[in-house]
């Protein structure tokens, strides 16, 4: 169960590197009247995607550090 969840994530993180690479490699030297053109998003997503995945990811790491770091506190000590 755990190698095939784990070969998942390897299979879909290779198709969608492969497809972002043609996407914002290839795409932009091939004619806009191409076939191709139809199987991608506009080209202006091909930055606002992955800057809302970095947001995400970095609110995902400040919430983790939080509750962490909350969790592990320590009261103070009253002398």
């Amino acid at each position: 169960m755990l190698l095939s969840a784990g070969m998942s994530l390897v299979v879909f993180s290779l198709l969608l590197f492969t497809y972002y690479s043609v996407w914002v490699i290839v795409l932009p030297f091939v004619d806009s009247d191409h076939v191709l053109h139809k199987y991608f998003l506009p080209r202006e997503y091909s930055v606002i995607l992955p800057g809302i995945a970095a947001v995400i990811l970095l609110l995902c790491i400040g919430a983790f550090t939080a509750v962490v770091m909350w969790k592990n506190r320590k009261p103070k000590k009253a002398d």
